[in-house]
């Protein structure tokens, strides 16, 4: 099998730890799969980001009742793209009643979450499809990866977490995050494995636990990096603001830290195209189809 070469160079960080691993390549990130063109978080929606020449599948992760590790956004039904186990729309104001983590996989497994599509992405094929465990996309993306893609692709996945939902929509940050590098462990060499969060708790906690494995810090707040990375305590190796909040100042910040800089979601051709010429290491979109018009993408040799 033809394998992607990435080099890695672990660089020597001045005035905050040293990041795990520096990896000095594009990498354009398959948000949720590719949720512009397929239901989110479902394996049809990867299997199409890896045919499109992405590096990185993102995904989300949350927790069952019977503790599994399910890709989905949110930690319930959401009502937006699903539909009940007997084909009825959620309302909105029930939408907190289908808590995934109050149900088993077998329950979760029963809800349509592809046939009503999502009006926010007219593109979006509608199909039924289900919020898959963990496991069973990493078996789907390497036999797609072994059989016609022909390259390893990293996975960049989010333990989706805060203080409020503690032990209401999830387990506390401990927990949580040893039942994902368990499963992590058992299915894919951790080099490939990026985990990220905007609850710097989990973060922390794979920094001390875990600390061979990359972390993310993703970011929505208008505060400056070296606040976040002052409230982080570490650097990460990778800092993953909203795009909007990306300046030049902060692209130069990240490469004095060797800090990889990948914003999150990147939709318009153009922004793609400013991002990259403002030096970002990467993206996140729901597009990967469009970063691929630009050459931004790996091209996919089937022979």
């Amino acid at each position: 099998m033809r394998r992607l070469l990435v080099l890695l160079l672990v660089v020597p960080v001045v005035g905050f730890a040293q990041p795990k691993i520096y990896t000095p390549k594009f990498d354009v990130q398959g948000h949720r799969g590719c949720r512009g063109l397929r239901p989110e978080n479902t394996v049809p929606a990867f299997l199409l980001a890896l045919d499109s020449g992405v590096t990185t599948l993102e995904m989300d992760l949350v927790i069952t009742r019977d503790r599994k590790v399910v890709v989905s956004h949110e930690p319930w039904m959401s009502g937006s793209i699903c539909l009940d186990p007997a084909g009825n729309e959620i309302a909105a104001k029930d939408t907190l009643k289908h808590n995934i983590y109050a149900l088993t996989y077998d329950e979760v497994r029963r809800y349509d979450c592809g046939s009503k599509g999502n009006e926010r992405f007219p593109e979006q094929v509608k199909m039924m499809a289900y919020k898959p465990l963990l496991r069973d996309v990493i078996v789907a993306v390497e036999n797609h990866i072994k059989n016609h893609t022909k390259y390893e692709v990293d996975y960049n996945v989010e333990i989706k977490s805060g203080p409020k939902g503690d032990d209401k929509f999830h387990p506390k940050p401990e927990e949580f995050s040893n039942l994902v590098y368990e499963l992590l462990d058992q299915y894919l060499p951790m080099n490939r494995v990026v985990i990220q969060s905007f609850d710097f708790r989990v973060l922390k906690y794979w920094h001390t636990q875990y600390p061979d494995i990359r972390l993310a810090a993703l970011v929505e707040n208008k505060k400056s990096l070296d606040d976040n990375l002052k409230a982080l305590g570490f650097t990460p190796s990778i800092y993953s603001p909203y795009y909007k909040l990306v300046t030049p100042e902060m692209v130069a910040r990240c490469k004095e830290l060797k800090i990889r800089l990948i914003p999150w979601t990147v939709n318009d051709e153009r922004e793609m195209l400013a991002l990259k010429g403002m030096g970002v290491d990467g993206f996140i979109t729901d597009y990967p189809d469009r970063a691929a018009k630009y050459q931004m993408t790996l091209k996919i040799d089937r022979k």
